[in-house]
């Protein structure tokens, strides 16, 4: 077994119990042979032929319980090659999960099923994330393990210590996205991470080879990951490059792991058709033979599935102490602990936006919308310990740095920054593996440009309904020297067409403030910040009161002199303007109101009643805002 140990303290290999994990895989085999089959389609190769690293992982190392799929300090197990989705179906049904019965099996990639194509967060217990871009699991993965240590680092060894495994294949590691995600984990020494790669050199239209001829492992190497190299069906070998892998502190694993895709098929295995087509009822029949299985479709052997069932229950007894460990922390760590992973703000935290608000108004001076962010973040910070900001090499830029938050180094997590680097991709779709952790919040910047690099994380996020917050800056064409390719005037139509994405664009210091506290508010959405880079007038002045900017829209200043007969709307940096042109229209004797629309997903979730009220009788209504037209 190629490795990179050097006198590594390897503990004991454990003894494999029977029944043998060879039989254990076979049963995730049969089950995606039948599940394929009966929808006519899907993809059997990878959970076929990486049954056997799963079967160890499950039965040996991974550290879970059936009963209570959302202990916090379970270990995290996540199929980047979401494709191969049957096999984590499989998996949660064998070991006991009470909301994946064999019926969902039997409906796989049906309608309204909890077994879809690709798996998606929180159709079912036990699926971590969302995965069918491929590397987007890798990249959350990186995510879910900086989380750990994080918490680790605040909470201890005795409540936080957990691995985060993954699954990968050949076509996520070809996708852009797996090189930030390597990269940063290598950089930031993640040795709670351990990655398998399904090396079978199959893609869908054939050998890999007519692709690509990179060396992974020695990519990986080089982004100082220690790697190892294996038989990804020999049993005993998976075994002890688990053990290996665990024991090395300071750097994540990535174990190599040649497998035959389709193992068990007896034309199709090895190949591309073993990749994502049904097998075929006389491939299926001769598979059986070769594995020696004799059950019916959709049917385990009682002696295989009670193993497999007794495999979902050992962690009970582990859950059970790490609940007696949180019962016998001291009060105020264990309340804090209990009440992030809650997803609870702590008490209190809303004076921290009013604190915002008065500093201000006391200020009275224009201000871009990214200094009135950073100026907010000053005092959530110290409101709010679980806020987790970080950049992609735009600190200064993005203003998403606190006074007092300490950055996180390699080795380093007791802080509260990360440094992402020029990934903008890999930091959104890591910030998403940190959300879906539990007791952080993360928030990252880069311009609003670049959000055609991150976006398909940012759409993965909003698909989850999960709270990580993309900060972007420089939002218009009001952004200064940088020309063209700087000046995103498409983005805000795009990223508002992604469903439940929540755009927020502030119009003055006042309303980043509620923009702010509107975002904090919602645990289950995912949202995105539009700053400007050029400063504007504080056009809100009234002390305390209503977060106006949560309902998404509202009257700014009413027409006056009658009726209204137009209404102008508009959003950011437009939304002095749209005032200024109201003076000049309300002087020639045009009752006009100013709306302001800093989110137009919250607006659009108000009553009828509100909406009306907001826009007025006047069909007359103009929107200002700078960006293309979309017609």
């Amino acid at each position: 077994m190629p490795s990179d140990a050097t006198e590594i303290s390897v503990p004991p290999i454990p003894v494999p119990q029977d029944p043998h994990p060879r039989d254990l895989a076979n049963c995730i085999r049969a089950l995606a042979m039948d599940a394929v089959q009966a929808a006519k389609s899907g993809h059997p190769g990878m959970p076929m032929g990486m049954a056997d690293i799963a079967a160890v992982l499950f039965s040996e190392f991974l550290r879970f319980d059936a009963d209570d799929p959302h202990w916090i300090d379970r270990d995290r197990f996540l199929i980047s090659n979401g494709h191969g989705s049957m096999l984590l179906y499989g998996l949660l049904y064998l070991t006991g999960y009470k909301d994946m019965p064999i019926e969902q099996i039997r409906r796989f990639r049906q309608i309204d099923s909890k077994t879809p194509g690709h798996p998606e967060y929180r159709h079912a217990d036990g699926i971590e994330t969302t995965t069918g871009p491929l590397g987007q699991g890798l990249a959350n993965s990186v995510g879910l393990a900086l989380a750990e240590r994080i918490m680790n680092a605040t909470f201890g060894d005795a409540l936080v210590d957990h691995y985060t495994y993954v699954f990968m294949g050949d076509g996520c590691l070809m996708e852009g996205i797996s090189q930030e995600a390597i990269s940063l984990a290598g950089h930031l020494k993640l040795g709670k991470l351990i990655a398998f790669f399904d090396d079978n050199s199959i893609s869908i239209d054939g050998a890999t080879s007519l692709a690509e001829s990179d060396d992974q492992m020695a990519r990986f190497r080089a982004s100082h990951w220690h790697v190892l190299q294996i038989d990804g069906h020999d049993t005993d070998a998976i075994r002890a490059a688990i053990v290996e892998a665990q024991a090395i502190k300071d750097r994540p694993s990535m174990i190599s792991c040649r497998t035959v895709i389709g193992f068990g098929l007896p034309t199709k295995a090895g190949t591309q058709k073993a990749h994502s087509d049904a097998p075929g009822e006389e491939e299926i029949a001769g598979a059986r033979k070769r594995l020696g299985w004799t059950a019916p479709p959709f049917e385990i052997p009682q002696n295989l599935l009670d193993a497999w069932r007794t495999i979902g229950a050992k962690g009970r007894q582990g859950r059970l102490a790490w609940a007696q460990r949180v019962k016998a922390a001291p009060d105020g760590l264990r309340q804090d602990f209990e009440r992030r992973i809650r997803g609870e703000l702590p008490d209190g935290w809303r004076q921290a936006i009013a604190a915002a608000k008065r500093e201000f108004l006391d200020g009275d001076k224009d201000l871009a919308t990214r200094q009135a962010s950073g100026a907010v973040l000053n005092h959530l910070f110290d409101a709010i310990p679980e806020l987790l900001g970080g950049s992609a090499d735009l600190t200064p830029s993005n203003n998403t740095k606190a006074k007092n938050q300490i950055e996180i180094r390699p080795g380093e997590y007791r802080g509260s920054y990360i440094h992402y680097g020029v990934r903008e991709h890999g930091m959104a779709a890591a910030m998403n593996g940190i959300a879906l952790h539990g007791g952080l919040i993360p928030y990252g910047g880069t311009f609003l440009t670049f959000s055609d690099y991150c976006r398909p994380a940012i759409r993965l996020a909003a698909m989850m309904e999960i709270r990580t917050i993309f900060v972007m800056t420089h939002d218009s064409i009001g952004l200064g020297e940088d020309g063209p390719t700087h000046q995103p005037i498409e983005h805000l139509a795009a990223l508002r067409a992604i469903p439940h994405l929540a755009v927020f664009r502030p119009g003055d210091p006042i309303e980043t403030a509620e923009c702010w506290e509107a975002i904090l508010d919602a645990p289950r959405r995912a949202a995105l910040l539009a700053l400007s880079r050029q400063p504007m007038p504080l056009l809100r002045r009234e002390p305390g009161g209503e977060n106006l900017s949560a309902k998404g829209g509202y009257v700014l200043l009413e027409a006056e002199g009658g009726a209204r007969k137009l209404t102008l709307m508009a959003t950011g940096s437009e939304l002095h303007l749209a005032v200024a042109a109201r003076e000049i229209l309300q002087q020639d004797g045009v009752s006009t109101a100013v709306v302001s629309m800093p989110c137009r997903l919250l607006f659009e979730q108000q009553d009828a009643a509100y909406r009306r009220s907001v826009l007025g009788e006047t069909t007359a209504r103009v929107a200002v805002e700078a960006g293309v037209e979309v017609s």
